[in-house]
C-alpha cells in the first residue's frame, strides 16, 4: 500500500495532527469502562513526542450535534487518561480551529472534532482550517476509516503531508497480509444474527477464501437453505437464494461451507434456558438453536486447525450464556491453537477473545468493527485511500 507513514517522518520540531479513535464506552458518571482504543493510540503519540514533536491528537467521542457543546460528549476524560498512559501532561483545547499553541515536545489534546460543524459533511472549509494548524496530519484511527469526514479524509487533502499512524499502518498490513496474499488454506469465520446484514462480505469471500465458515443466524438461513429443517431458529427464509448461490459459488471454486451436523438447541433464549444438544436432523418445531453441536466444533476446529489464514468475525452461538458458549470457545482453542496467521475484528468477536483469553494467541485483533467489514467486503475505505493518493 503506497501510503507514508508516521514512523518513516522527521517530527523534530513539526506540529503533528493526530486524528486517533478514542471513542471509549463510559458509564452513566462519565467514567471510561474500557480504555482498550486510548492505549492502542498512545503508540502514535508517544512515537511522535518521542521525536521531538509538538503533538496534538483528537478525536470524535458519542453523537454530539454539531456546533453545540455537551459536557457529556467532551474528551476531558480521554484527556486524563491519557495524561496517565503517557505520563505528562494532557490539557484539552476547546476551540481549536482557529489556533493552536502547542511546543515541541508537547500533547494537547483538541475537544471532540464532531463538535465542529462540517465535520460530518466533509466540509472543505473546515478541512483547510484543520490542516492549516500542521506541518504532518496522521490519521492513525483505522475505526473511522469508511467514514469521509473533516479530521478523517478532508484535512488529508490538504494538510502539507498526510501519512498513516503506527496503528492505521499494522491494522491495513495485517489485512492486507489476511486477504491479497494470504497463507493458504484461507478460511473464513463469518457469524452473525443475519445474512442481511453480512451478505456482502459473505459474497465477496465466497470468490476468495477455501473454506467459509458459518454461524449463528447466519447459519440458520443456510441450514434451511440446504434443506435442512429449523424450529423457531432465528433465521431469513426470504434470504435462502442468496444463500443456496454462496454455497454453489464456493463449490463451483472446489471450496466449501461446511454446515452443522448437530446444534444446541433450547425452548427459550435466557440465562435459565435448559440446553439441548440433537443432530442437524433431528430439530424440533418448537426448538431455537442457539450454539453448534460438539461434533461440529470439532470439525469446524479441524479446518481451522490446518488453515494458512484465518479470518474471524463473529462468534457461532450466543456465547454471552455458557450453556450456549462451547461451540465459541471450541473455535477460539482451534484459533489459538493453529500455527495459522489469525485477524479478527468486530465486539462481538473481541467480546468472546477476551472471555476465553486467546487476546494474545491472535496474530491481529482489528480495533475497527465498521471499516473491518467493509475492508472484508472489497470496498475502498475513503480515509485510505486519500492516504494512498497523497503517498503517491
Amino acid at each position: 500500500m503506497g501510503f507514508l507513514r508516521l514512523s518513516d517522518l522527521r517530527l523534530n520540531g513539526k506540529r503533528v495532527l493526530i486524528r486517533a479513535d478514542l471513542n471509549v464506552p463510559q458509564d452513566d458518571n462519565g467514567a471510561i469502562t474500557d480504555d482498550t482504543r486510548i492505549r492502542a493510540s498512545v503508540a502514535g503519540i508517544q512515537l511522535a513526542l518521542t521525536a521531538g514533536a509538538a503533538v496534538m491528537v483528537t478525536s470524535h467521542l458519542g453523537r454530539p450535534t454539531e456546533g453545540e457543546f455537551k459536557s457529556a460528549d467532551s474528551l476531558s476524560p480521554i484527556a486524563q487518561r491519557l495524561s496517565e498512559l503517557l505520563g505528562v501532561p494532557v490539557p484539552l483545547l476547546r476551540d481549536w480551529v482557529d489556533g493552536v499553541d502547542v511546543k515541541p515536545g508537547n500533547v494537547v489534546v483538541l475537544e471532540n472534532c464532531r463538535f465542529n460543524k462540517g465535520e460530518k459533511k466533509n466540509d472543505d472549509a473546515l478541512a483547510k482550517k484543520m490542516a492549516a494548524l500542521c506541518d504532518i496530519y496522521a490519521n492513525d484511527a483505522f475505526g473511522t476509516a469508511h467514514r469521509a469526514e473533516a479530521t478523517t479524509h478532508g484535512i488529508a487533502k490538504f494538510a502539507p503531508i498526510a501519512c498513516a499512524g503506527p496503528l492505521m499502518a499494522a491494522e491495513l498490513e495485517a489485512l492486507a497480509k489476511a486477504l491479497r496474499d494470504p497463507a493458504r488454506p484461507l478460511v473464513a469465520i463469518v457469524a452473525g444474527s443475519k445474512v442481511s446484514s453480512k451478505l456482502t462480505i459473505l459474497k465477496s469471500l465466497a470468490e476468495k477464501v477455501d473454506q467459509l465458515i458459518v454461524g449463528g443466524g447466519i447459519a440458520n438461513t443456510f441450514m434451511l437453505a440446504s434443506g435442512v429443517r429449523i424450529g423457531r431458529s432465528l433465521a431469513e427464509p426470504g434470504l435462502c437464494g442468496e444463500a443456496q448461490e454462496i454455497i454453489d459459488l464456493m463449490k463451483g471454486r472446489g471450496a466449501t461451507v461446511p454446515l452443522p451436523v448437530d446444534v444446541v438447541v433450547a425452548a427459550e433464549l435466557s440465562a435459565r434456558a435448559r440446553a439441548h444438544q440433537v443432530a442437524a436432523e433431528n430439530v424440533g418445531p418448537e426448538d431455537m438453536i442457539l450454539d453448534i453441536g460438539p461434533k461440529t466444533a470439532e470439525i469446524l476446529a479441524g479446518v481451522i486447525e490446518c488453515a494458512g489464514t484465518v479470518v474471524w468475525n463473529g462468534p457461532v452461538g450466543v456465547f454471552e450464556y455458557d450453556q450456549f458458549g462451547a461451540g465459541t470457545a471450541r473455535i477460539a482453542r482451534a484459533v489459538a491453537d493453529s500455527k495459522a496467521f489469525s485477524i479478527a475484528g468486530g465486539g462481538d468477536t473481541i467480546a468472546a477473545i477476551t472471555k476465553y483469553g486467546i487476546t494474545d494467541k491472535v496474530s491481529y485483533i482489528s480495533t475497527g468493527g465498521g471499516a473491518f467489514l467493509e475492508f472484508l467486503e472489497g470496498k475502498k475505505l475513503p480515509a485510505v485511500e486519500v492516504l494512498e493518493q497523497r503517498g503517491n
